[in-house]
C-alpha cells in the first residue's frame, strides 16, 4: 500500500514537472509582470537575488534601540536580531516559552511593510475561471467565522532559514537575508479550511491552481521592477487538503505582523506559501505563475538545471540549541542542554547530540510527542571538564528515516539548509 505522504509526493513531483515545462514553453501566466521582465529576472536569479524596496514603509522603533522597517510589534534585543525589514528570533529566547511560540517571540518575514488593516472593512475576494460560471464571491471576516472552524498546530518557516551557514560552514556564498536558525515559529492556528471556502465559492472540476495574494504593498526590486503584490500558487490538491485561512494565533486574533485579520497557513511548506494579510484568491483552470514560484523559491546553482529546480514546496529537517552563539559555560558543572528539532516530512524519531565536535554521539531525551510539521523539544545533560572552545552538534532523524547530513548541496539563493549546524561554545 502506498502511504499518503508517498502518493502526495509523487503527485506534487508530477505537477511541478508539468508546471516547469509549461513555463519554459511560454505558456506561463505571471499576472502583473511582463514575460520579458520575468525571463530577464529568472536569468539573473542564478547570480544574485534582488533586494526589496519598501515603498513608503514606516519605521518601527523597538526596545533598546532596535529598528526594523515596517514592523509593528516591539523587537527587544534579547529576543530578536533585526535583518532589514525582517526580525529573526534568537533561539535562546525560546528556552522558557513552551511548545507554542508566543506572538511576542515569533519571527517576522516581511517583503515590504506590515499593513494596518481594519477587520470591519476587510473582505476576501475569490474569483477566476476555475469557479463554476467564472463567478466572484466575497467573504467578510464574520462570514468566515460562521463557517466550521478548525485548529492546527504547525510551524511557519522561511525557506532561507539557516542560509548564513552556507557561507560560515561551507564557504559558499548565498544571496538573501542571512538568517541563522531563528526564521521559524510554531503556533496553534485557528480558522476555516480553505477547501470549505472554495466549495462555497463554487470551485469547478476544471480547477487546477489556487493563488492567494496579500494586501501588503507591492514589491519592487532594487532595479525598479515592480513584481506586484506577494502571491504564490498552490495546486488544488494541496489547497483542498490541510490548508486553512487562519484568523487566530495561540487563541487570540492574529497580530498585525503575522497576518491580521486573516492569513493562509500551508502546513509543512516553505513559509512564502503561507501568505499573510490575504485579500484575494484566484482559482484557475490552468497553471498559475508568479515571481514567487519562478524567479524566487526555486533552487539555482551548479548542481541544478539552468532553469532551476521545480518550485519549492516542503520544508526540510533542522535542529537548534537554545543557547546563544559562543556561549560561555562553566567547567565541572552539569548543564542541561535544550533545543528543538523539526521536519516537514515526518515526525522526529530521535535527536543525537555531540559535545566533542562530532567524535562521539548520544541520544537526547525527547520532551514532546513528535508530529510532522511541528517541532519537538529535547534535552540532554552535559558535564564538561576541560576549559576551552568546543562545538556542540545536534542531528535529528525523522520517520522518513532522513537524518541531517554533514553538508547541504549549494544553491545560490540559500534555500533549504538542512545540514548539522556547528554551534560554538566556550567552557570556562
Amino acid at each position: 500500500m502506498i502511504s499518503r505522504e508517498t502518493s502526495e509526493g509523487a503527485s506534487e513531483a508530477e505537477y511541478d514537472r508539468r508546471r516547469r515545462a509549461q513555463w519554459l514553453a511560454g505558456e506561463a501566466r505571471a499576472a502583473g509582470v511582463a514575460r520579458r521582465d520575468m525571463m530577464r529576472l529568472l536569468a539573473a536569479a542564478g547570480a544574485a537575488a534582488t533586494l526589496p524596496v519598501a515603498l513608503g514603509a514606516p519605521r518601527a522603533r523597538a526596545a533598546e534601540g532596535a529598528v526594523a522597517a515596517g514592523i509593528v510589534k516591539p523587537l527587544p534585543a534579547d529576543r530578536f536580531t533585526i535583518r532589514g525589514t525582517n526580525a529573526e528570533t534568537k533561539f535562546e529566547a525560546l528556552a522558557d516559552t513552551g511548545f507554542h511560540t508566543p506572538a511576542s517571540h515569533f519571527f517576522v518575514r516581511n517583503h515590504t511593510a506590515t499593513p494596518r488593516l481594519d477587520a470591519k472593512t476587510w473582505s476576501l475576494r475569490i474569483w477566476g475561471d476555475g469557479l463554476r460560471g467564472g463567478r466572484t464571491t466575497e467573504f467578510t471576516l464574520a462570514d468566515l467565522k460562521r463557517l466550521p472552524s478548525t485548529t492546527r498546530t504547525a510551524f511557519v518557516e522561511c525557506a532561507g532559514n539557516g542560509r548564513s551557514f552556507f557561507t560560515t560552514q561551507q564557504g559558499q556564498p548565498a544571496s538573501g537575508t542571512a538568517w541563522t536558525l531563528g526564521a521559524i515559529g510554531n503556533a496553534r492556528w485557528r480558522g476555516v479550511r480553505l477547501s470549505e471556502v472554495l466549495r462555497r465559492a463554487g470551485v469547478s472540476r476544471h480547477a487546477v491552481d489556487v493563488m492567494p495574494s496579500g494586501l501588503d504593498a507591492e514589491y519592487v526590486t532594487d532595479d525598479g521592477t515592480n513584481l506586484g503584490r506577494v502571491r504564490r500558487p498552490l495546486p488544488l490538491a494541496k489547497a483542498s487538503d490541510d490548508v486553512i485561512l487562519a484568523y487566530e494565533m495561540n487563541g487570540a486574533p492574529l497580530p498585525a505582523d503575522h497576518g491580521y485579520p486573516v492569513r493562509v497557513l500551508v502546513p509543512a511548506w516553505v513559509g512564502i506559501a503561507s501568505i499573510k494579510w490575504v485579500g484575494d484568491i484566484e482559482v484557475s483552470a490552468t497553471p498559475l505563475y508568479s515571481p514567487w514560484n519562478t524567479q524566487f523559491y526555486r533552487l539555482f546553482g551548479e548542481t541544478y538545471p539552468p532553469e532551476g529546480s521545480a518550485p519549492l514546496t516542503h520544508q526540510t529537517l533542522k535542529s537548534a540549541f537554545e543557547l546563544p552563539w559562543n556561549a560561555s559555560l562553566p567547567a565541572s558543572t552539569t548543564h542541561h542542554l535544550t533545543g528543538r528539532s523539526w521536519s516537514a516530512n515526518g515526525a522526529i524519531t530521535r535527536v543525537d547530540i555531540s559535545t566533542d565536535e562530532g567524535r562521539t554521539w548520544h541520544k537526547a531525551h525527547l520532551k514532546d510527542t513528535p508530529h510532522r510539521a511541528t517541532w519537538t523539544r529535547w534535552t540532554t545533560p552535559w558535564h564538561p571538564k576541560t576549559p576551552g572552545p568546543t562545538t556542540l552538534l545536534a542531528r535529528a532523524t525523522d520517520t522518513t528515516t532522513h537524518t541531517q547530513p554533514p553538508s547541504t548541496p549549494h544553491n545560490t539563493q540559500g534555500y533549504l539548509f538542512d545540514a548539522v549546524v556547528r554551534h560554538a561554545v566556550r567552557v570556562v
